[in-house]
């Protein structure tokens, strides 16, 4: 692969229609042991005759700019199940044109990754990151449990998806049901400011 190609089930998918024997090659970060063996021993077992799927490392904990170091020396795309890029990783993945992939289904993560292998991939939706915000306290408003937050950098919006975790590990993914800065509905709250989150379907 040249160095200065984009790693990513994509271009992998591009290069086997064109090709003969591939190597896909794979970093997995989990939440939970069981979750990495589970995943790693069933993605071992697609390689195939034109595509050979090597795993380069497995292993508990979020995705670190180690992880992203790794994937740039070994040419390999980044699978995280259930969670999420820690530190400065997004960013250096990006600048270094890594591909993390964020599943919290393993069917869906072999699903990808076959229709990959299989030279079949259909185009994906991209996540962009917006920002995070911290949970500083827990308070009740007619019965619904409303995160009081204070937002650690870039933004939070109203209107897009997002995540909760628990020491690096994502426990619900959802929508926001409601965001306010003090008494007032928000559309969207800047790094530096503090406000109330609620989400929906999680009490």
């Amino acid at each position: 692969i040249p160095s200065t190609a984009k790693v990513s089930l994509e271009e992998l998918s591009k290069r086997i229609a064109e090709s003969d024997q591939q190597e896909l090659r794979v970093i997995i970060k989990g939440d939970v042991q069981g979750s990495v063996e589970a995943l790693a021993d069933a993605l071992a077992k697609l390689s195939g005759e034109k595509v050979r799927l090597a795993i380069i490392h497995a292993a508990v904990g979020a995705i670190t700019e180690g992880d992203i170091n790794l994937a740039i020396a070994a040419r390999a795309i980044i699978i995280g199940f259930n969670v999420r890029p820690a530190g400065k990783a997004s960013s250096l993945a990006e600048e270094a044109k890594i591909e993390i992939r964020l599943y919290s289904i393993i069917y869906d993560t072999l699903q990808d990754v076959r229709n990959a292998m299989e030279g079949l991939l259909p185009p994906t939706l991209l996540e962009k990151h917006l920002g995070n915000a911290e949970v500083r306290q827990i308070f009740k408003v007619k019965g619904v449990a409303v995160a009081g937050c204070y937002v650690t950098d870039g933004k939070i919006v109203r209107a897009a998806k997002i995540r909760l975790l628990r020491e690096n590990a994502v426990v619900w993914d959802g929508r926001i049901s409601s965001l306010k800065r003090f008494k007032d509905d928000a559309r969207e709250v800047a790094e530096g400011f503090e406000c109330g989150i609620s989400l929906e379907n999680f009490n």
